[in-house]
């Protein structure tokens, strides 16, 4: 194996072997209070700035437009509308599923940013963008704290 740098981006060249790929990703604080609420309280939380009036689903620490430190948290609700959808009629190893599965950019009115998840309760052929749609929580006592506490988005 030569460590030689590549001068010609039409000549890549190609290192054989396996690399480590391990990690580990943590919710953070705002990642964690924002499952911690729908967990326990079933509420969609977004964090609002104070200074611009803008709300980021999901919540950060700090706006993105002054940079300010996000201190406020506000219920968004669970309604929202499909920004975008894709229909995945195989799994993830390239096999025919039973059932397509619809994935959709939720946006939530009035927020910055959106949630990605599944669609449920309309045949694929009915979606739209657009579609208005609520969140359907797991019951209290099947909650674990992860975006899986929401079993998917129906139309409203």
């Amino acid at each position: 194996m030569s460590l030689e740098r590549m001068r010609d981006p039409r000549k890549p060249k190609h290192v054989y072997g396996t690399m480590e790929a391990d990690y580990l990703y943590t919710l953070g604080v705002a990642g964690e209070r924002f499952f911690k609420a729908i967990k326990d309280n079933s509420v969609i939380l977004g964090a609002k700035c104070d200074k611009c009036g803008v709300v980021y689903l999901p919540p950060r620490l700090y706006c993105e437009v002054c940079f300010s430190e996000l201190k406020e948290w506000v219920d968004v609700g669970k309604r929202g509308y499909v920004y975008t959808y894709t229909i995945a009629y195989v799994d993830h190893d390239g096999k025919p599923l039973d059932k397509p599965i619809i994935y959709a950019l939720i946006r939530i009115n009035g927020t910055v940013g959106g949630i990605l998840h599944k669609l449920g309760e309309v045949d694929p052929e009915k979606v739209y963008i657009g579609m208005e749609v609520e969140a359907v929580l797991k019951p209290p006592e099947q909650r674990t704290g992860s975006i899986n506490d929401i079993l998917y988005f129906r139309p409203v």
